[in-house]
């Protein structure tokens, strides 16, 4: 069985609608794919008709944004309650943080550049989150830099010149609120060193004092250093592993399956959370 646990979609900065990501998924030979857009549920239904038209299995999950000493963390929420108050609250505040981040960055981005808000609103298109993605397409659009990942390894670093940080909530809040909403949280791409700092080993306690479910280990942006430290913090805290493509579609390089989760993994995340998986 091919578990893919970590796609993007145009509800925040993928390139290719819910329906498209799922069709992609079952074309890539996937038997599994969640969609884990950014601090939103918005592609949840659609996601849902296509995974159940195409005969692929759907876990439906967000990408919550969390800050842990001043480092931004990741957690994939996995099969909560959408409707949650308390979650639904937090992913509102975050997401509004993000829209006023963008255009404080454009402003910033136009005293040396060619590029405008309006720039960025039609590359976003259907977005309910618009983020620095949407400013990076706007960038490659420009011919300002040639890529997504360009842009964020120069203008869009987290400790270059045109950086502005953004609210997002506690990790162990974070973690917390997930849990209360009936997810199953997992630290996503935590050992990605090469996009900035990472948090330390400690942290790793501290979450799965909160509830932590697991860690996303197996990561194109994972060295094997960082593979194998991650696995050991999961072993010695007893959190689930899993592997993840984090597919955004053709803007950046990631592919569909080109790291998966074991399905034993999956069971135990399905038993720990509260919605079911949708099974096409």
């Amino acid at each position: 069985m091919r578990i893919d646990l970590h796609t993007h979609s145009t509800a925040s900065d993928g390139m290719g609608s819910p329906t498209q990501v799922v069709e992609e998924a079952a074309a890539a030979g996937l038997d599994v794919v969640a969609l884990t857009d950014h601090d939103t549920t918005a592609g949840w239904d659609e996601a849902t008709a296509a995974a159940r038209a195409n005969g692929i299995a759907l876990v439906r999950g967000t990408e919550v944004s969390g800050r842990s000493r001043g480092i931004s963390v990741h957690l994939l929420s996995y099969l909560q309650d959408p409707t949650h108050p308390a979650l639904v609250a937090e992913l509102d505040r975050t997401r509004d943080a993000r829209l006023h981040r963008a255009q404080q960055i454009v402003e910033l981005l136009a005293r040396d550049h060619p590029i405008t808000w309006q720039d960025v609103l039609d590359e976003s298109r259907d977005a309910v989150v618009v983020g620095r993605p949407h400013i990076a397409d706007a960038l490659v659009a420009r011919g300002i830099v040639p890529s997504r990942d360009v842009a964020f390894v120069d203008l869009l670093r987290a400790d270059g010149r045109y950086h502005v940080p953004h609210y997002a909530p506690d990790a162990p809040d974070a973690v917390a609120a997930i849990r209360a909403a009936g997810g199953v949280p997992v630290f996503a791409h935590p050992g990605a060193d090469a996009r900035g700092r990472i948090v330390p080993d400690a942290v790793f306690d501290q979450l799965a004092e909160a509830g932590l479910g697991g860690i996303e280990v197996f990561h194109r942006d994972h060295s094997e250093r960082q593979r194998e430290r991650l696995a050991g913090i999961a072993q010695r805290l007893g959190l689930l592993m899993t592997g993840s493509s984090d597919y955004h579609g053709s803007g950046k390089a990631n592919r569909l399956g080109e790291n998966l989760t074991e399905p034993h993994v999956l069971a135990a995340i399905e038993e720990q959370g509260k919605s079911e998986v949708i099974r096409g």
